[in-house]
């Protein structure tokens, strides 16, 4: 039995799933706020938190791992270069969700994820 191992599809496959949060990851570190869906803002809250924490110690090889999973290298430059030494001394609680209400055209459960100021 595979119990406590959910993992939520939202209606994609695994490769279309990567590329989604690849995508959202992307746009999260370069805008630094966007709104989306409570799901996916809460999944991708690891995803950026992993990205913050190994931009905490600069490096060629924690630099290319970041760049072989963002898509753009704009992105890395400001992870490494902005956000990542704001986060030196913090040992997690990258980012914040907020929830914003209820999307119009199918009543799905809207939030904001951002960066906190620290």
């Amino acid at each position: 039995m595979k119990h406590n191992a959910h993992v939520r599809k939202f209606g994609r496959d695994s490769s279309a799933r990567r590329a989604m949060f690849r995508s959202l990851a992307t746009s999260l570190i370069k805008d630094e706020r966007f709104e989306t869906t409570v799901q996916k803002a809460k999944d991708l809250r690891s995803v950026v938190e992993k990205l913050v924490t190994l931009a905490k110690d600069d490096n060629l090889h924690n630099r290319r791992q970041a760049l072989s999973y963002l898509l753009c290298k704009k992105a890395v430059h400001k992870l490494f270069a902005e956000i990542g030494p704001r986060y030196k001394d913090t040992k997690g609680g990258y980012t914040r969700v907020v929830r914003t209400g209820y999307r119009h055209g199918d009543a799905a459960e809207l939030a904001v994820i951002e960066l906190c100021r620290s």
